[in-house]
Order: C-alpha cells, then structure tokens, then sequence
C-alpha cells in the first residue's frame, strides 16, 4: 500500500512537505536502529573494559531490529546482561514492526489512533483496509506475547529440569529465546547457537514451532485464531503461505537430510532420527531464523546452494520473516504454470490473480536480485573469498536470515556496511525501501500506444 500527500501551498508562500508512509516505515526502522547503536556503545552493555565501537554496535543494533540475527562479535560473551536486554527489545521492537508497536503503545495510553497512525500501522502490515486496525493490532500482540510464553516456559523447564540450570539462569534462556524465536531473530545466548542441543527435541521443537508461527506471517496467524476450524473463509493469502510452508518445510528437510547424511563433520556420526531432528531444524532455521544446531562452514556447498534458494523465498508476508515471501514466489510460479499451458488469466485456489499482483510479483524479484547481484559482486571485490560463501552471506542478509558459513567477523569493515544496507533493505521489503527513496509520486495522465517485443 503506497500512500503520499502532496507538498502543501500556504498562503504565506511557505511549502510543508508531509513524508510518503513508506518513508515514515523507514525512517521508524532506522531511528531505532541509532537508538540501539547508541545504548549498545555505553560501557555497561559490553563485557570488559570500555565500550563496544560504533561499527559493532551498529552491526548488531541493525541486525536485533531487522530480526536478522548475523553477529561480528560473540552475543553471549562480549555482552552484558544489560546489552542482552538491549537487543532482546530491539527484536521484539523489530519483529513487531515500528508502527505497529508504536500503535500498539498508542491503544494503551490514548485508547485511540490517529488517521496517519492507523495508514502507518497498514502500510507497514501490508492490510487491506482500516476497517479493524485496532483489532489486527491488538491480536497481533496478543498472539505475540501468547506464543512467546508457551514456548518460554517449555524451555525454562527444560534448561532447568533437563540440565540443571538455576531457576533463574533458566528463566532468562527460556525467555530470551523464545522471543528470538518467534520474531525468527536467530540471536543466541550459546557461543555455538545450539550446537550443543542439536539432539534434544525438548529444546528444538518448540523453537522450531515458534519460528514456523512467526515465519507464517501476522495476517495468516490473526486469521487462524478466527477461523481456524472453518478453512472455507481462508484468505488466498493464508492458503498460499500454509501450503508453502509445509511444501519448503518438507522439501529442505529431505534436501539437507540427504546431502549431509555422511558428511562426518555435520549429520554422518549421528543415528538416524537425530539426522532428521537435526535436517529439520536447520530447514525451519534456513527459510529466515538463523539459528544452527551443526557447524554451517563444515556443511556441503550443495547444501548452501539449495538454502540459498530457501533463504530467498523466506516465509510469510506482514511478519517477522524475510526474503522475497512465499507469496511472492507462488504468484510467479502459478504465472509460470499459466503460460504454459495457454491459459489467459492465472486462477489460483478458485480465484483470479489481478494483473497488479503480476507487476508487484516481479518488481519484488528483479528488485531483490539486483541487489543481491550488486552486493555479492562488491564483497568479492573488497574481499579474496569464494562466490559460495559470499553469495550465503549476501542472501543470509537479504533474507534477514543471520546464518553464517564463519565469515562475518572476517570481512572488512565496508563489506560489514554493505550487509547492514542488506539486512536494513530486506527487513523492509525492496519495493517499501525503493519507494522510500522515492522523492515525490509520479502520476502519469496519458497512456503511449502498444508495442510488443520478442519474448524467449
């Protein structure tokens, strides 16, 4: 939804320009983003002596509130329990998305909303209408805050039953990442993310459940709790994103079981249904969360390449996934389907796409891979390493995913802005950011004649 007001002419002679929403959306974004830079650079947020620098703190500042997860500096030991607090707002600030949470601040001390809050709150929601903004966003943070205490509580007594930790200690793993979890942030208190608990379905599950709630997209899940038992009022959208879901879910699964399955280094010491919980976990990890239960630098480059391309479809749309959206890719494959065999229009679940979704569709996919191209050609350029692990990172960072095969902390400071720009441009979305950009709308009153070229 792209909405604009026009510079305003006073009668004094004087010109007030109001911003486009998609302006707003990231102008929110990045004012947190500084907010968080700066509370991460006081000496108390870092471990040790002195204060983090201007680039850690960015980088991670960035990364916490695009719900990305990519780290140059160890989370659990260089910082505080105050900087640990720090991020885990700037994820639940990001996941929410800036104006929904600020709108959702905004029910609770004004008990209303404003017309520019409630078009903010929409466009960054991608809604439909303003018919129940007020509703949408209650039950977005409502099922927000549900979701992260379920999962909170089975892995408090997890990490407290099941490895003796002190109730507390427990408590504030079981929290942190379950709200690391659900916004699929991918941050960890564990040096090796969950290396250590790659085998425990206790620990994994309700991870994996949490992120694949998230992943679906706050659209999806609000009408899940509407009408879960009656599938008839579902969205084309909500049909979309669950069928998506389950068809990449199954599909990275079998892929990475299967090409790791005698890798000695990742699956091939493991029995058989811990290669499965372990293929599982890194599939659900893969489409936008970021955590890692095996070593991603020891795993097969085929293994990178098919998580390339399920780290660039990402989840659902309106939540607190990335990457391009399952809708996104489903609309390009039924156009795909379509044109092959003949047919006009292209019908998906008994409806017609409009031709607006078509344009939207592939505006989305040439946006994001020229950026993707662009960024993966200047890290090669400033840096000695191979395509495979540029193109991972590159995508990793796009996609607001944060896994990493081991180079983030190794590539150079510019390269480090560049996956600050990336992960800043796919927590937005490539069409709100090039809108964003936009210095006035264009509104064209004349149509030029028609002319077609070859095509393939």
């Amino acid at each position: 939804m792209h909405l604009a007001v026009r510079p305003i002419q006073h009668g004094t002679g004087h010109r007030r320009t109001r911003f486009h929403t998609s302006q707003i959306v990231a102008g929110g974004f990045a004012g947190a983003i500084l907010i968080g830079t700066g509370l991460l650079m006081l000496p108390n947020a870092k471990a040790g002596a002195g204060g983090a620098t201007f680039l850690e703190a960015l980088f991670t500042a960035t990364s916490a509130v695009c719900v990305t997860g990519h780290i140059i500096v160890d989370t659990p030991t260089y910082w505080t329990p105050f900087g640990h607090v720090v991020i885990l707002v700037l994820v639940q600030i990001g996941g929410f998305g800036i104006m929904t949470f600020a709108s959702v601040i905004g029910l609770a001390v004004l008990r209303k909303l404003s017309l520019r809050s409630k078009l903010n709150a929409v466009a960054e929601a991608k809604s439909i209408g303003l018919e129940d903004v007020k509703g949408l966003l209650l039950g977005v943070a409502t099922i927000s805050l549900l979701i992260e205490a379920v999962v909170a509580v089975l892995l408090t007594l997890r990490f407290a039953i099941g490895y003796g930790e002190p109730f507390g200690r427990a408590l504030w793993l079981g929290v942190f990442h379950s709200v690391s979890s659900f916004n699929n942030a991918g941050f960890a208190l564990f040096s090796d993310s969950f290396m250590s608990y790659a085998t425990d379905p206790f620990i994994c599950l309700p991870i994996c459940a949490a992120i694949i709630l998230g992943g679906l997209g706050f659209p999806v899940i609000v009408q899940l709790r509407r009408h879960l038992r009656r599938p008839i009022k579902w969205t084309m959208n909500t049909r979309i994103v669950l069928v998506g879901t389950v068809v990449l879910l199954v599909a990275g699964t079998a892929y990475i079981t299967a090409v790791e399955w005698s890798n000695p280094r990742t699956l091939g010491p493991l029995d058989w249904p811990s290669k499965l919980l372990v293929g599982f976990f890194q599939s659900v990890q893969t489409r936008t969360a970021g955590f890692n239960s095996i070593d991603v630098g020891a795993m097969d480059p085929v293994s990178w390449l098919g998580m390339d391309a399920l780290m660039l479809i990402g989840g659902g749309p309106a939540g607190t996934a990335g990457g391009i959206k399952i809708t996104t890719f489903a609309v390009l494959l039924f156009i795909l389907m379509t044109e092959v065999r003949g047919e006009r229009a292209v019908n998906v679940f008994g409806k017609r796409l409009p031709r607006s979704v078509h344009r939207e569709a592939i505006t989305v996919v040439l946006l994001a891979m020229g950026v993707v191209v662009a960024a993966t050609a200047a890290l090669m350029l400033i840096t000695d390493i191979g395509l495979d692990r540029i193109l991972f990172e590159v995508l990793s960072a796009f996609s607001t995913v944060g896994m990493s095969t081991g180079i983030t902390a190794d590539i150079p400071a510019a390269g480090q802005l560049i996956l600050i720009v990336l992960m800043f441009i796919g927590r937005l979305g490539p069409i709100t950011f090039a809108s964003a950009l936009a210095l006035r709308d264009r509104r064209i009153t004349y149509e030029l004649p028609q002319e077609r070229p070859i095509i393939g």
